[in-house]
């Protein structure tokens, strides 16, 4: 199996990572603070679990160069997108205004950070474990 086909295969591990963050953060903390702060830590432990995962897939097969470790978190940015706004929208049926909410920088969302990370981690992780 080629370096990119595995990366691509292991984003469904990433979605279950998110997932998983999700319902903890649902089922134990978000229950404890205002929905904004259960926000912020959601996204800074998936950033945390994501980089995880991705430091345990550099050491099964790191990428081949540091343009291979950005194509790699291209694909996880675009999928992550298309699954959020496919499946927010058309399984879930959230109007695009709840879906495009957690965008707002300026209102203290950081989904946009998260998704920066997913970008980036492949390309980090290669440049950190040289």
């Amino acid at each position: 199996m080629s370096t990119i086909a595995l990366y691509t295969l292991s984003w469904l591990g990433l979605m279950v990572i998110g997932i998983l963050n999700g319902v903890l953060r649902v089922g134990a903390y978000g229950r404890l603070m205002p929905e904004l702060r259960a926000h912020q830590i959601s996204c800074f432990t998936g950033i945390l679990f994501f980089g995880i995962a991705v430091y345990i897939l550099h050491r099964i097969r790191p990428p081949e160069s540091n343009s291979q470790a950005l194509l790699i978190g291209a694909i996880w940015l675009i999928l992550t997108i298309l699954f959020e706004f496919g499946f927010g929208h058309f399984i879930m049926h959230h109007p695009w205004e709840k879906l495009f909410h957690d965008y707002r920088l300026n209102l203290g969302r950081l989904w946009s950070v998260v998704l920066l990370w997913i970008f980036l981690a492949p390309l980090v992780v290669k440049l950190v474990n040289r």
